[in-house]
């Protein structure tokens, strides 16, 4: 049994924007074990899992791909991808199937083995299990799943654990492209896999997931390396002019969680409330303390769900007159209202976003009395069509313009437009699931298949 394993993580979100390859070319200089990336995020919103696409650019996505397989199949070691394409949906595994060959074509590289697997989800399995009276919880408050939500999706993926990777590996995958997938399952399934206690596979997994947001001063798209013991875990970073400090390494533990000590995954929980940090050397943190709790009962899987709002239009005005500035409360529900009037018997949703007041927090924004000297606003339209989507807009941004304040004598013009026309966006999705189903099988919900890339197909595996 090996008394080490090294992982490194380029990229926290491979292909969102380009890994930085100084700190990546120092990574594979230390010889890794592992070469291992997220692809995806529930938090680029619901449109990517619904129009089922990338919100990244496919040349980044390439180069990432690129830097991570040339390095991986020159050192003869695995590489491992999770979340394809943003979303993990089936589509965006096989664009990512397809990049690796088509790299390994243009390189010439030796024959390998690729483990892909898939993380859609058919709602009609999950209407038969409510059918079957079975409860699917919803997580974050959400209340349990309906026949309205199911109804509503348009696409679903479950989130895969440590399972399928595990399965990957077992079968001597060199290369796993996987589909949907828990963040920290990407790095602590090589761990597990390789016999290392799950409390450090995890954690590594979960400092890992971000690639270089674990160490200081702030920078995106470093490589950082993970070296996992059967005692405990360190945190390197990468870059020449980065750290991993206690304070970077244990305030990353703490990132994007309603409870900053908790980690779940598919199977159980990471619990990071006693961990311990330790400056080991200049740029590396030493961390013990974390232990797993296991699930009592079924293992149960996360399902995303997301579902078509409508087609979509933007416009954008710009507010300098001080006196509207004042009540640009009063000046938008007189824009609400107008719309309202006009567009009294059709569906629509309409949104203003006012920056330079409460754009980003909303009503949680702490700051009350408006300071600025002008205003941003952002008018969101959404109907069915997108013909209806564009007059609601339209027709929302321009009673900005012409909106009337009792007090005010002069004319029309305390608005700005960026542009004359609104401006079409994407189609407008939203999450109809964010739940939890129980299995018997961990592995019952993924899709995993093998091939070689460089010579005749091996099999697929069920």
């Amino acid at each position: 049994m090996k008394e080490q394993l090294r992982i490194v993580s380029p990229n926290g979100h491979l292909g969102f924007a380009p890994t930085k390859e100084e700190s990546f070319r120092l990574a594979v200089e230390t010889r890794p074990d592992y070469y291992c990336a997220d692809s995806g995020s529930d938090d680029i919103g619901a449109t990517a899992l619904g129009a089922d696409r990338s919100v990244s650019m496919e040349r980044w996505q390439r180069h990432d791909l690129e830097l991570m397989l040339l390095a991986a199949r020159e050192q003869d070691v695995p590489m491992i991808i999770g979340s394809a394409g943003d979303c993990g949906s089936n589509s965006r595994v096989d664009m990512f199937v397809r990049f690796i060959k088509e790299i390994a074509a243009e390189h010439d590289l030796p024959p390998f083995r690729l483990a892909y697997f898939y993380s859609e989800v058919d709602t009609a399995y999950l209407r038969q299990l409510h059918d079957d009276g079975v409860t699917i919880e919803g997580l974050d408050d959400r209340a349990a799943l309906t026949i309205e939500d199911i109804d509503a999706t348009t696409r679903a993926v479950a989130v895969a654990g440590v399972h399928p990777f595990v399965a990957a590996l077992e079968q001597g995958a060199d290369v796993i492209i996987g589909g949907r997938s828990s963040d920290c399952a990407v790095f602590a399934a090589p761990a597990i896999f390789e016999g290392f206690p799950e409390e450090h596979a995890y954690y590594a997994g979960k400092v890992l997931e971000c690639a270089s947001f674990c160490a200081e001063p702030y920078g995106a798209k470093e490589s950082v390396i993970a070296t996992i013991t059967h005692d405990d875990v360190k945190v390197t970073a990468m870059a020449p002019w980065q750290r991993c400090t206690v304070a970077s390494v244990a305030g990353h533990a703490m990132y994007e969680r309603s409870n900053p000590y908790f980690e779940w995954f598919a199977g159980g929980m990471l619990d990071m409330t006693d961990c311990v940090y330790e400056q080991y050397d200049e740029r590396t943190t030493r961390v013990t303390g974390q232990r797993v709790v296991p699930v009592e009962g079924k293992v149960t899987v996360k399902i995303e769900g997301s579902g078509r709002v409508g087609e979509k239009y933007l416009g954008i005005a710009g507010i300098r007159d001080p006196y509207t500035i004042a009540n640009i409360d009063k000046v938008i529900e007189l824009s609400r209202q107008q719309v309202a009037d006009e567009f009294s018997d059709i569906d629509y949703h309409l949104a203003f976003t006012v920056y330079g007041k409460n754009g980003v927090m909303g009503d949680l924004e702490p700051v009350k009395e408006i300071t600025s000297h002008e205003l941003g606003i952002a008018i969101e339209g959404i109907a069915d069509s997108a013909e209806v989507a564009e007059s609601v807009t339209l027709y929302a941004t321009r009673q900005l313009f012409y909106a009337r304040l009792p007090e005010v004598k002069g004319t029309a013009g305390t608005a700005a437009f960026v542009t004359d026309e609104v401006l079409p966006a994407t189609t407008s999705y939203r999450w109809t699931m964010n739940h939890i189903v129980p299995v018997d099988d961990p592995m019952s919900l993924f899709d995993l298949h093998l091939v070689e890339v460089g010579s005749m197909i091996l099999q697929p595996q069920a």
